[in-house]
């Protein structure tokens, strides 16, 4: 994932396999617990991944239209995507495989945990990204651009790979709600108004891409009377923040080993 914030990098292999073998036994009766956590994580990450490529749009009119040097950039666009899916898939293959085996398993397992943590803390927008992206600034001189549209720029930087972002100041998650007519524009409740920047982290050429499909944001845009200005860059940060939601009814599992 290209979206990181700043951290200190990993230990080493070599410097965990220079911590004492008799502290093995100790980390045996914590394996399975972390092995399962870690586990869970990567089923959420999958989950995640596959919930966001699953939108509606009406583009296809747009499609039947559209040149041919047209779509090939979609065509090209969609073998990205599924290039970029059958990539996490291998490597959290690779990574069940290697908690499997070996003695550093349980400590393989720990510093993956971790990751995956700050992983979903990014997706979820509890804490800043830094990473290559877009700024997407729309300008609505006549009050004619709508929540719908705004939802179809996040869906389509979502489908194109987008790993987080924040529209207007507000940080987009799995549960963001934008509502609302034009002039009345609503993010999860809170009042946002023209001009509408976008910042999203992700491949900047395919985000860009996804913006100009015929029949797209692009064109919905000017086709409500405004505009719209894509500008990529090696960096852009998101730093509006979420409220983690407290679940109100789910409560962790019990661990299966007690």
């Amino acid at each position: 994932m290209k979206a990181t914030e700043a951290q200190s990098a990993p230990q080493p292999a070599q410097e965990r396999k220079r911590e004492p073998a008799a502290t093995l036994p100790q980390a045996a009766p914590t394996r399975s617990w972390v092995a399962l956590a870690l586990i869970g994580l990567l089923c959420a990450m999958l989950g995640f991944a596959l919930a966001v490529q699953l939108r509606t749009v009406d583009s296809d009119q747009g499609l039947a239209g559209a040149r041919e040097e047209d779509l090939a950039r979609i065509l090209a666009d969609l073998e990205s995507r599924q290039d970029r899916l059958r990539s996490e898939i291998s490597e959290q293959q690779d990574l069940l495989e290697q908690l499997g085996s070996g003695e550093d398993s349980a400590a393989a397992a720990v510093e993956e945990a971790r990751r995956q943590a700050e992983a979903l803390a990014i997706l979820n927008g509890t804490i800043p990204a830094v990473g290559p992206g877009l700024t997407i600034t729309i300008r609505d001189p006549d009050s004619q651009v709508d929540s719908a549209i705004l939802l179809d720029a996040v869906q389509e930087l979502r489908g194109a790979g987008a790993e987080t972002m924040q529209v207007a100041g507000v940080r987009i998650g799995v549960s963001s709600a934008l509502v609302g007519e034009a002039g009345d524009v609503r993010i999860d409740g809170i009042e946002v108004s023209a001009p509408y920047e976008i910042v999203a982290i992700g491949e900047s050429q395919t985000l860009a891409t996804a913006m100009q499909i015929p029949g797209g944001v692009e064109d919905k845009v000017i086709q409500a009377g405004g505009s719209i200005d894509i500008v990529a860059a090696d960096e852009v940060t998101v730093d509006a923040l979420r409220p983690l939601d407290e679940p109100e009814y789910a409560e962790p599992a019990p661990d299966p080993d007690d």
